[in-house]
């Protein structure tokens, strides 16, 4: 069974200048069963000037793509959202006024300020930081079970749990997620209670650490909280990077006794079995 990378950027994203195209041959090329572009939608007044995501377009380039490939793999139009309290209205009222197979929401900021912004870092440890971080992934996480109780799953991906840790290693040389187990737990109940479902995201393995995001003791903690699948996701920007770095994921779920990844077409869910 082909593996589906379910996370990925092109020139629709600020931050990328790949075509999609690109990217789909990159995953024909190395045997996925499908890729699902999630562009970003960043609506924090310092991020919406720059942000790129132009519903119409991006749109028909997917229908292109399905028109020339579809018949060869599964290409998803998802779309990666900036989580900003302050905007969720307008944020929530976008997402149900058009379609998507994936909706991923991100955790960018902390303290009120970008966590990959190196000057905002200052002042604190690495510890505090990363703790300051989590507890806003925790309000997100807390967020979308307020919202699965009043309407049902607005959100589905969790994305990369614990971003805090891609810029200490690379500001400071160093990370500590375990220590902060307390918080991993409650975020992966809140989870688990507002059907969000964190990804495995592979892109830290291409950027001087040795473990995704999250790590083999988070997603080992959330199989046994009751997780039973996860999706996977290469965050990538540029074409190599589709699929990079699943083989080690896949393992850390067999490790921790998950035998399923995630599919997600027209924001339904379906579980695909790891491959022997």
């Amino acid at each position: 069974m082909s593996y589906f990378d379910q996370h990925v950027h092109s020139y629709h994203s600020f931050d990328s200048s790949t075509p999609p195209e690109d990217n789909v041959h990159r995953a024909l090329e190395i045997g996925l069963g499908g890729v699902t572009f999630t562009e970003h939608f960043d609506t924090h007044p310092d991020d919406w000037r720059s942000c790129t995501y132009k519903e119409e377009v991006y749109t028909a380039a997917i229908e292109d793509l399905r028109k020339r490939y579809g018949s060869q793999l599964f290409i998803g139009k998802g779309i990666e959202v900036c989580y900003q309290p302050e905007r969720m209205d307008f944020i929530l009222n976008y997402l149900a006024e058009h379609p998507f197979d994936l909706v991923i929401l991100s955790i960018h900021y902390f303290r009120g300020q970008a966590v990959h912004g190196r000057e905002h870092w200052e002042g604190i440890t690495v510890e505090e930081g990363t703790r300051c971080y989590l507890e806003n992934v925790l309000d997100a996480a807390r967020f979308c079970e307020r919202l699965h109780r009043q309407r049902g799953r607005v959100f589905d991906v969790l994305g990369h749990l614990d971003l805090a840790k891609r810029y200490t290693q690379r500001f400071f040389d160093r990370y500590n997620i375990d220590e902060h187990e307390d918080l991993i737990d409650e975020i992966l109940q809140a989870c688990l209670a507002a059907d969000l479902v964190p990804e495995i995201n592979t892109s830290t393995l291409r950027q001087n650490l040795h473990e995704p995001m999250p790590g083999q003791r988070t997603i080992s903690r959330y199989a046994q909280l009751g997780g039973q699948a996860v999706p996977l996701g290469s965050d990538a920007h540029l074409p190599q990077s589709v699929g990079a770095g699943f083989d080690q994921a896949v393992s850390m779920l067999r490790k921790a006794g998950i035998r399923h990844t995630v599919l997600f077409r027209n924001r339904d869910r379906s579980v695909v079995p790891l491959s022997d």
